[in-house]
This record gives structure tokens, C-alpha cells and sequence, in this order.
């Protein structure tokens, strides 16, 4: 039997297009997919070709105000988003460009077999981002 894989992975965020943007510009991650979505929502599918983050915002109604803040205790909540782990060839080049989008990185580790570093982006959500080369 062939392994399984993990095709995405569906996320709130506050902006969608913003977000799709900024991994695209680090990532290089194209928008596969973009249209409404469930409570009047929005939703962005970014990714490559065999998979990708489903980036998902709630419409405001009536009775939705909209996405509900990050919690940073991601960790302690249960189903709570803990990271993103993404793997590039070239760490140190993507953390600059991370880095000049106005993120801050930290927890740095070099370890057998690879290299990574962590961030949060806007929405509060962390990212691990991992080079084995």
C-alpha cells in the first residue's frame, strides 16, 4: 500500500488575500483556488501542486462579527493550531524575506538533519520553517 499524504490543511485568518500573498512571496506558493465559502466567508486554496493551506475568513453578518482573535496558548488548547511546518531549499534566503515583511523569527536550531527557525504571522499563526539541505 502506497503511503498517504496530506493534501491541506484549512485555517482561519483575518485576511485571506493577504495572507495568500505573503506566502507566495516567501513560499512562492500560487493560489490554486479563491471563492466564497461557509458563513458567508472567504476562502483562498495557496499551495503547490500536490497540496496546499485552504485559508479560510468568516463573512460579517448580522449575527458574525467575523474571525475571533489568536490565542498565543495554541499548545494548551485543545484542536488549537500549534505550527506550520514548510521545507525549503534555501533557509537563509527565506528568512530574509521573511524577515523583510516585518515578521520576527526565533528559536533557531541546527540539528541533524536539518536546519529551522519559527515565526508568527499577523494572524498569530506560527510557522516552522525547515531546510534538510
Amino acid at each position: 500500500m502506497s503511503e498517504a499524504i496530506l493534501e491541506h490543511v484549512n485555517f482561519t485568518v483575518s485576511d485571506p488575500a493577504k495572507t495568500a500573498q505573503h506566502l507566495y512571496d516567501w513560499f512562492g506558493w500560487e493560489v490554486r483556488w479563491k471563492g466564497p465559502s461557509i458563513y458567508e466567508g472567504q476562502t483562498y486554496h495557496v499551495g503547490g501542486t500536490s497540496s496546499y493551506v485552504a485559508l479560510y475568513s468568516p463573512g460579517k453578518t448580522d449575527g458574525n462579527k467575523g474571525a475571533n482573535a489568536a490565542s498565543d496558548v495554541s499548545y494548551q488548547t485543545r484542536g488549537g493550531l500549534n505550527h506550520i511546518a514548510v521545507v525549503v531549499d534555501d533557509l537563509d534566503a527565506t528568512e530574509e524575506k521573511i524577515k523583510a515583511s516585518g515578521f520576527n523569527t526565533h528559536n533557531h536550531a541546527d540539528y541533524e538533519p536539518g536546519r529551522r527557525f519559527y515565526f508568527r504571522d499577523a494572524d498569530n499563526i506560527e510557522f516552522e520553517v525547515v531546510s534538510y539541505r
